[in-house]
């Protein structure tokens, strides 16, 4: 006879994270990455177009070219924030029992 008085199954799942922290690192991962694109969009249009033709964004070869490099680490930078926090935040999905029990007999 099996006893079920004091099981409670829901102590076997794993709490799921709700933090603002969590949330906000998502949302700044994000924020980088846009404006990383914006940079490197704006190094790469003044840098690859004529000047004649790109006349209010009218920039110096260096200031291009730092441009785009500032514009592809903050976009690479975002993607790694990003990533990280999205994988803390859907964290395991599986029972969290020992792994005895949950071997077959």
């Amino acid at each position: 006879m099996k006893r079920t008085d004091g099981f409670d199954a829901r102590r076997l799942r794993p709490r799921q994270q709700r933090s603002w922290g969590s949330r906000l690192g998502a949302v700044f991962g994000l924020l980088l990455i846009i404006f990383g694109v914006f940079l490197a969009g704006a190094g790469a249009a003044s840098l690859f177009s004529n000047h004649e033709v790109v006349v209010s964004m009218a920039l110096d070869r260096e200031a291009a070219v730092t441009l785009l490099v500032t514009g592809l680490i903050l976009l690479l930078l975002g993607m790694l924030i990003r990533r990280r926090v999205l994988r803390r935040i859907r964290g395991p999905g599986g029972l969290s029992m020992s792994p005895s029990l949950k071997k077959k007999r």
